[in-house]
C-alpha cells in the first residue's frame, strides 16, 4: 500500500523526523571509544519513551529476521551495513559505526540512519565510504518532488554510488514509510530514470544509500538479524525522511542545527 498524508499528518510527521534526529546525534555524542553497543541500545529506549513515543523496531519481525528484533536501535559496526543488532561489544578507534533509527510518535513514524567514525582515527577509506553515501543521499533528495518518477530518484543515487567506485546491492532501499515504518514503494538504490511510480504531495518516503567497499554480496550473522558484507568489507549507510510538497521536498530528519 502507498499511504498519503494529509497535512495535519505531515505536521505530526515533522515532529517525529525532529525527535529520531535529535536522538540520532545524541548517541553520536555519546559513542565514544569503548562504549558498548548495549550502552546504546539502552540509552535509545530512554530516549524514545521520555519523549513519549514507541519503537518500530523491538516488536518488529519481517520475513527476513529471525523473530522479534528485539531492540531499539540498529548498531551495525564496520563490515555490518544493515539491521545490526545491538550485542555485548564495545567500539574501538576508527570503528565505523552506522546508527539506524525509526520511531513512531502521535501514529507517524519516521526513518534515519547516520555513519561516523569512532574516535579520533579517519581511515581514508571509511571516510570515502561515508561521503559517497551521504553525497548519494543529498542527490536524491535533489532529484525527488512532486510529478518525479521513482527511477529518477533511485537513478540519482546509483550515480553517485557507482561513480565512486561502489557495487550497488538492490535487495534492501528505500521506502515508503507513515502510519507504519515499511511500506511500498520501495526505493532501489539504483534505477531508470522515467520509469516507476510518480511521487505525489503527501507521500514519505525514507531514502537510504548504502555500500560495501568492494561487493554487492550480504551474509547474514548467526543473530538471524546483522547483514555484513560478504568480504569483510567495510561500509556505510545514510538515510533521512522526506515529504513530497506541492513544491519539492521537505527534510524531516535533519540535526537541529540544520533545521530552519
Amino acid at each position: 500500500m502507498i499511504e498519503i498524508l494529509s497535512p495535519s499528518e505531515i505536521d505530526r510527521a515533522r515532529v517525529t523526523g525532529a525527535l529520531v534526529a535529535d536522538i540520532l546525534q545524541t548517541l553520536r555524542e555519546r559513542a565514544t571509544v569503548g562504549t558498548n553497543l548495549l550502552e546504546i541500545d539502552r540509552w535509545t529506549r530512554e530516549l524514545i519513551e521520555n519523549a513519549g513515543a514507541q519503537s518500530c523496531y523491538v516488536d518488529y519481525a519481517p520475513s527476513f529476521g529471525r523473530g522479534p528484533f528485539g531492540h531499539y536501535v540498529c548498531t551495525s559496526v564496520n563490515d555490518a551495513v544493515l539491521h545490526g543488532r545491538p550485542r555485548d561489544h564495545r567500539l574501538a578507534d576508527g570503528d565505523l559505526l552506522t546508527l539506524d533509527l525509526a520511531v513512531l510518535k502521535d501514529g507517524i513514524a519516521a526513518d534515519s540512519a547516520i555513519s561516523f567514525l569512532v574516535g579520533d582515527a579517519r581511515p581514508a577509506e571509511s571516510v570515502a565510504l561515508i561521503e559517497a553515501t551521504e553525497r548519494a543521499l543529498a542527490a536524491a533528495i535533489e532529484a525527488a518532488g512532486p510529478g518525479v518518477r521513482l527511477g529518477d530518484v533511485s537513478h540519482a543515487i546509483g550515480q553517485v554510488l557507482t561513480g565512486a567506485g561502489y557495487p550497488v546491492n538492490t535487495d534492501f532501499g528505500g521506502h515508503g514509510i507513515g502510519s507504519t515504518m515499511h511500506q511500498d514503494p520501495h526505493v532501489p538504490n539504483t534505477g531508470r530514470p522515467g520509469r516507476g511510480y510518480t511521487l505525489r504531495p503527501g507521500l514519505l518516503l525514507a531514502l537510504e544509500p548504502w555500500v560495501m567497499a568492494d561487493t554487492d554480496e550480504l551474509v547474514t550473522d548467526a543473530d538471524g538479524w546483522t547483514l555484513r558484507s560478504a568480504t569483510g568489507a567495510r561500509t556505510a549507510h545514510s538515510e533521512h525522511t522526506v515529504a513530497i510538497t506541492e513544491d519539492g521536498v521537505e527534510v524531516l530528519t535533519l540535526p537541529a542545527h540544520l533545521r530552519v
